[in-house]
């Protein structure tokens, strides 16, 4: 696939995106804590390319894109996101966010639903309360020693500096403890159409997404088989030769063409 790569000044960060193909509106993907766009959507990205122009992100202090002295948030990630858009010149977007990306998805359309169209949220929560039993006593205990290992050869294939690694699972380590709710009130004035997809098998309890669906008023629940990232064929739960990615695929881009 034929790529276009820059790196935006945005918020006092380079920030690092790749583009894709052509179309009227563009699909902005956006990944998870601890991931790279490669990580993430190296085994579905060209099902999309087929039939949109692809805008593909890094977020603060993940692989190509710079940092700041300041923690990672959500709120911040989304300003980051929206000021790609304008760099790029993008009136209106389509963005599909997985797991924090999909944190970050979910606050691009309270705080900037001027720049959407629709939005794809894959296995993310809103609530502390949405993530199975243990995920928070867990992530107090985490060290980089548990940091999955195709997660740093990811990382560190896209960036070599080892303490850039270092500083992105602290960082994202934080930004889970530290998770606060989303206000259900903002949820339910989000108006763009909205696709939510978990696994059954996810950290995000089935129970959480099925409320969110409840909440947003133009919401569709898709559950599938599997575990994080699954669907998406994210490089710690792809399957070898599942077809999972592309009926993915299929599901959101008819989602898109509705």
């Amino acid at each position: 696939m034929e790529k276009t790569t820059g790196y935006a000044p945005v918020n006092g960060i380079d920030m690092y995106y790749e583009i894709y193909g052509s179309g009227d509106i563009p699909l902005v993907l956006v990944h998870g804590g601890g991931s790279t766009i490669e990580t993430v959507f190296s085994n579905i990205l060209h099902f999309f390319t087929e039939k949109h122009q692809v805008i593909a992100v890094e977020l603060q202090a993940h692989g190509r894109t710079g940092d700041r002295d300041q923690p990672e948030s959500f709120k911040q990630d989304a300003a980051d996101v929206a000021g790609l858009l304008k760099y790029l010149k993008v009136e209106k977007a389509n963005v599909l966010g997985f797991s924090d990306g999909g944190c970050t998805t979910l606050q691009l359309a309270i705080s900037y639903p001027q720049l959407l169209n629709k939005i794809i949220v894959v296995s993310s929560n809103y609530s502390r309360a949405g993530m199975i039993d243990g995920f928070f006593e867990g992530m107090e205990k985490a060290t980089f020693a548990d940091m999955p290992r195709p997660l740093k050869d990811g990382f560190l294939k896209v960036n070599t500096d080892q303490r850039k690694l270092v500083n992105m699972f602290n960082k994202d380590r934080a930004r889970r403890i530290a998770f606060e709710d989303f206000n259900e009130t903002e949820l339910k004035a989000i108006h763009m159409p909205t696709l939510l997809m978990v696994a059954d098998k996810d950290v995000i309890r089935t129970e959480e997404v099925l409320k969110l669906s409840r909440l947003i008023p133009n919401a569709q629940l898709t559950i599938l088989p599997g575990y994080h990232g699954t669907m998406l064929g994210e490089v710690c739960t792809v399957k070898t030769g599942s077809r999972q990615p592309e009926i993915s695929a299929i599901l959101v881009n008819e989602f898109l063409a509705a």
